[in-house]
């Protein structure tokens, strides 16, 4: 049983989005593989159609995880959050006091999470040590490197 994940309407579009590709074009392209495979004569050494139906095997079970996910998945309401409060969707910008460097993160879903965009996992070990904290709090998180002091500077929606 997959436990229930929490997504904006856009991260759900994209899982939506990626399924029906795999369906509509990946699905169709490795069937062909395995057609043209067969049509080559015995199947008991051809490498080829193996390879093709492992493929498929990955393909299938790549396309059961999503829809998996997306049946478990439920869409955030913005407007029912409380901004007082580190929540999933808060976009935090915090201090690091020991470098006194500022940063602004976005917590999302775990599917969701780009790092480049500035968005981390509420999974994460800094998006678990941010959750819950208010403007002026200090979230002390364990990390590989050790423990880090961050000041909550903003939360926002």
């Amino acid at each position: 049983m997959s436990k229930v994940a929490y997504y904006t309407e856009e991260g759900l579009e994209k899982l939506r989005s990626e399924v029906d590709y795999l369906k509509r074009v990946e699905r169709p392209k490795i069937s062909l593989q395995i057609g043209e495979a067969r049509d080559k004569g015995d199947l008991s050494e051809n490498a080829e159609y193996d390879a093709a139906k492992e493929a498929q095997g990955l393909l299938e079970m790549k396309i059961a995880q999503i829809e998996d996910l997306i049946s478990n998945a439920r869409v955030i309401d913005k407007s029912q959050l409380d901004s007082s409060k580190v929540l999933i969707l808060s976009t935090v910008r915090l201090k690091n006091l020991a470098n006194q460097m500022e940063f602004t993160y976005t917590l999302v879903a775990e599917n969701e999470q780009d790092l480049k965009l500035g968005k981390i996992s509420v999974d994460s070990p800094i998006g678990q040590g941010l959750l819950g904290k208010t403007v002026g709090s200090v979230a002390e998180i364990t990390t590989p490197g050790g423990i880090i002091k961050f000041e909550i500077l903003e939360i926002c929606l």
